[in-house]
């Protein structure tokens, strides 16, 4: 391999095209941006509570009381 070509080895390829996949996902930006949503729940959630609700338990009751409203604002966002 030539001196310019080191950094085209198949390993850094492969996580050049993943990271640039990642940004320019759409549906990967809105599962990062849900995820987080669920991880500011999840830690409301367990400061009312005293203790870590754990990710599932957040997830759940993210889904039942938030999801719809926090899509459909964000959906209203874009527009």
């Amino acid at each position: 391999m030539s001196k310019d070509n080191k950094d085209m080895s198949p390993t850094n390829t492969s996580a050049s095209s993943s990271s640039d996949f990642a940004q320019r996902s759409t549906l990967y930006q809105e599962f990062l941006a849900e995820r987080d949503e669920i991880l500011r729940h999840k830690w409301i959630e367990s400061e009312k509570k005293g203790k870590d609700i754990g990710f599932e338990r957040a997830l759940l009751d993210w889904i039942r009381k938030h999801r719809e409203n926090w899509r459909s604002t964000r959906a209203a966002g874009k527009k």
